[in-house]
């Protein structure tokens, strides 16, 4: 029952998000993998499917899958090589994500919260909260 709550809960959230900003019609679990390459690609130097299902703990196959997707929507592109690269558009989503992520943790852990639920929350909150929110926010961190 509680599953079924928090999957109606996402689909709202969703559609609140599509609503707000129409010009982006993308999902919150494919704004978390172009985050994630983005991650990879600045930690790593380079960001491949295996690592991806590494990083955010699930299956190879639903990597590949998410893979397919972004690079059919035009957010990323898959080298010979198997390596995995950003299209302009995938990184303006992904660099927008991560800076959100990592602003929002900052201000969590200026606020006395603990370092693991800080990061927790900020990946939950980067997706739907508002520019305006979000400005002041950032206005608020030392």
């Amino acid at each position: 029952m509680a599953s079924r709550f928090l999957h109606l809960n996402r689909k709202k959230r969703e559609m609140m998000k599509l609503e707000r900003n129409n010009t982006m019609n993308i999902h919150e679990s494919a704004e978390d993998y172009l985050e994630q390459i983005l991650m990879l690609l600045e930690k790593k130097g380079h960001a491949r499917s295996i690592d991806i299902a590494n990083e955010r703990n699930v299956s190879k196959p639903s990597v590949s899958i998410a893979m397919k997707k972004l690079r059919e929507n035009g957010y990323i592109k898959m080298g010979m090589d198997n390596m995995i690269s950003l299209t302009d558009k995938g990184y303006a989503i992904a660099r927008k994500m991560y800076d959100r992520h990592q602003a929002l943790t900052k201000y969590l852990l200026q606020l006395g919260v603990p370092e693991e639920i800080a990061k927790g929350d900020a990946c939950k909150i980067e997706h739907d909260l508002s520019e305006e929110s979000f400005a002041t926010i950032c206005s608020q961190i030392v």
